[in-house]
């Protein structure tokens, strides 16, 4: 395969040629593809090094597969000017993921929706890939009513610059800021910007993308994402209310058995998920899994990502597999 990756220079674009390299996707020739102010500088793969190129030439090259984490005005630029030469985009930005046109894949939930005729596939947002994929084998069979989700999401989520922020603080230097306050030693309830209905963008996400991606609008969900002084790994606190009531033993063999869920449920062991363990690796890891005594067919769930991997780079990746496997492109 002929592979491109756009934003190859940046922080999720790095891990992506990682996950390529680790997974032996099967890159015969690999693009690594960026800004023009980028072009010309170098990246490795597979021990070997590779020069930048711009998205004209790129595009002109004709690659089977692009995979994108380049930024959304990006995104709508030049992702359909890739697709009109043939090539198939996967696209980790929010630009096209609530496009009614334009799939919006975990493909362990719904790749089964892809066809050859889906040129443009959309990458979810990190917090909503973590939890649907944990949501979507409960939902099949107890119904999910309504879900109340609390993230506490890393730095990483939002770029090189966020991250050197954190350890500045930490360290007392002064230097370019990424959030509007410290974030060392402080959490941030601010994802994203502010809408008109008090909600943040991150927010609002969650709740459009859940529905689209388990295909069922009548899922109610309501989130507040917080941001935390935590170099790598998204957490979340979800509430899940069924339509049946269920068997707390039957949920726990449900996430034991479910692809990509790692489960860590021994609290008195004390193991549970927690980002520091999930760092580098793709499952999703799901605990502290108990009834809510608050009211009937509820469950608590606290579910652990990486957020580059299958919160993004994974996740595009194993896109690109799943229509490879089915000779979609």
């Amino acid at each position: 395969m002929k592979v491109a990756v756009v934003g190859a220079t940046g922080l999720v674009g790095t891990v992506m040629l990682k996950v390529l390299e680790e997974r032996n996707f099967p890159v015969s020739e690999l693009l690594p593809v960026a800004s023009e102010r980028s072009a010309g500088k170098k990246v490795k793969f597979k021990n070997k090094e590779y020069t930048v190129i711009g998205m004209d030439e790129a595009v002109s090259r004709r690659p089977d597969v692009a995979i994108f984490s380049a930024g959304g005005s990006t995104s709508l630029t030049w992702a359909p000017k890739f697709a009109e030469a043939g090539v198939t985009v996967v696209d980790n930005s929010s630009a096209w993921r609530m496009d009614p046109d334009k799939k919006l894949v975990v493909p362990e939930i719904n790749g089964k929706t892809l066809t050859k005729e889906d040129k443009i596939i959309a990458n979810p947002n990190c917090s909503t890939i973590q939890m649907v994929l944990a949501l979507a084998p409960l939902h099949e069979k107890y119904t999910i009513k309504r879900v109340v989700v609390s993230t506490y999401q890393s730095v990483t989520g939002s770029g090189k610059k966020a991250l050197d922020q954190l350890m500045n603080e930490r360290m007392g230097i002064d230097g370019p800021k990424a959030y509007p306050h410290q974030i060392d030693m402080n959490i941030l309830p601010h994802i994203d910007v502010f809408l008109e209905n008090g909600y943040t963008k991150e927010e609002m996400k969650m709740v459009k993308e859940t529905k689209k991606i388990m295909g069922d609008d009548s899922i109610r969900v309501t989130a507040t994402t917080i941001r935390v002084p935590v170099k790598g790994g998204h957490s979340e606190s979800v509430n899940v209310e069924f339509e049946k009531d269920f068997d707390l033993n039957d949920i726990k063999k449900i996430m034991s058995i479910t692809p990509g869920i790692v489960l860590e449920d021994e609290p008195e062991k004390n193991i549970y998920p927690m980002p520091i363990n999930a760092e580098g690796k793709d499952e999703v890891f799901v605990g502290r899994l108990r009834r809510d005594e608050s009211q009937p067919n509820s469950l608590n769930m606290w579910i652990v990502s990486d957020n580059l991997r299958k919160g993004a780079a994974t996740n595009a990746i194993q896109i690109a597999e799943y229509l490879l496997k089915n000779k979609l492109i």
